[in-house]
């Protein structure tokens, strides 16, 4: 997979905070797989995913709101949201935001 763009001011973000219910066989195969069909559409930048126990939070960012409703129509992700709300999540909560600025800090490991 060629690298991605980074995320930028102007890009948007797409928040998807999540709780596991009890039966979630079978998630993190689908989960691994919306992140590989993600990156595969147009608009796409980066994805971002952590979990502790059942609580995760994954942010995916696009160039623009046109192409995250286009993912969100994809037939595959179509199908992991109804499994989702059917079997694999306790709650969720989706927050889709513009980024207005954007800073970051790397720290320098100091020569030898």
């Amino acid at each position: 997979m060629s690298p991605t763009p980074e995320p930028a001011a102007g890009c948007y973000a797409v928040i998807f905070r999540s709780v596991l219910g009890p039966d979630h066989s079978g998630y993190a195969e689908a989960a691994s797989e919306m992140e590989a069909i993600a990156a595969q559409q147009p608009g796409y930048l980066a994805f971002h995913s952590v979990r502790e126990g059942a609580h995760g939070i994954t942010v995916s960012y696009w160039e623009s709101e046109a192409d995250i409703r286009r993912f969100k129509a994809h037939t595959d992700h179509l199908w992991a949201q109804q499994e989702g709300r059917q079997r694999w999540y306790q709650s969720y909560t989706v927050e889709v935001c513009q980024i207005s600025r954007q800073y970051q800090f790397t720290r320098e490991e100091a020569d030898s």
